[in-house]
């Protein structure tokens, strides 16, 4: 057990899929995991196990922002042992040619703070996502005949910001805008594991187009299909 996360040994997959919510944590593991237990409720973050066509999954909320991602994955992947984390949530899309349900796998993830510096030793603003997992769910959503977009995330420290985002998507080269991925692909870095950012389109920034509180929580199912299958894939490779 480690401060914030009171499972037990062996209560924690080496495969864990991280959404911000704990309530869609829940609604996650209901739906698509079999006989989930719930093995951390610490700070309100759920967390629950369980098994997808056999192989062990846990679902672990991760809160709002870099900071709560790096503290939960950092011990997630440190202390339980985890191999590979995958970032399940939303996006919003600079893009306006990227539309709503759309599911945006995160080649790699730009950050405006110090994470990397103090974590890595290095002063970087472009983190890669694990290639491995990240080409595995390439390969999985093909098989599956899920449409993906690949590219840039913009993890932002900052949800409400000036009028500066859009020039900065531009200046960077940015696709979309999340909030938790920098700090979670500068943990794997560091602890050599693996780790992806899988999201579905929620808002485009420039359109105004947007999905309701309730599609965000209920209704993002292909993406956690792609992402569960990913592990299936991976757990198979390891045979």
């Amino acid at each position: 057990m480690t401060i914030h996360i009171s499972a037990k040994p062996g209560e924690i997959a080496d495969f864990v899929l991280m959404p911000g919510d704990p309530i869609r944590a829940k609604v996650m593991a209901d739906k698509f995991l079999q006989n989930p237990v719930l093995v951390n409720t610490t700070r309100g973050m759920a967390m629950y196990t369980g098994t997808y066509k056999g192989v062990p999954v846990t679902i672990a909320a991760s809160g709002m922002g870099n900071g709560s991602m790096g503290i939960y994955s950092y011990e997630l992947f440190q202390d339980y042992g985890v191999q590979n984390i995958i970032r399940v949530g939303t996006a919003g899309a600079y893009n306006p040619n990227y539309k709503n349900y759309a599911i945006f796998n995160s080649r790699d993830s730009f950050g405006e703070s110090a994470y990397p510096k103090i974590v890595l030793g290095e002063d970087k603003e472009i983190i890669e996502a694990t290639p491995k997992l990240f080409e595995a769910i390439e390969v999985t959503a093909r098989d599956l005949n899920i449409p993906t977009i690949t590219g840039r995330a913009h993890s932002s420290d900052v949800f409400y910001r000036g009028d500066d985002q859009m020039a900065l998507a531009k200046t960077k080269g940015l696709d979309v805008v999340e909030m938790e991925t920098y700090s979670l692909f500068t943990n794997a870095q560091k602890l050599h594991r693996n780790a992806a950012g899988l999201f579905t389109i929620s808002d485009n920034l420039v359109t105004g187009e947007k999905t309701t509180p309730e599609e965000r929580q209920n209704k993002f199912d292909e993406m956690f299909r792609l992402a569960l299958e990913t592990g299936v894939r991976l757990n198979q490779a390891k045979k």
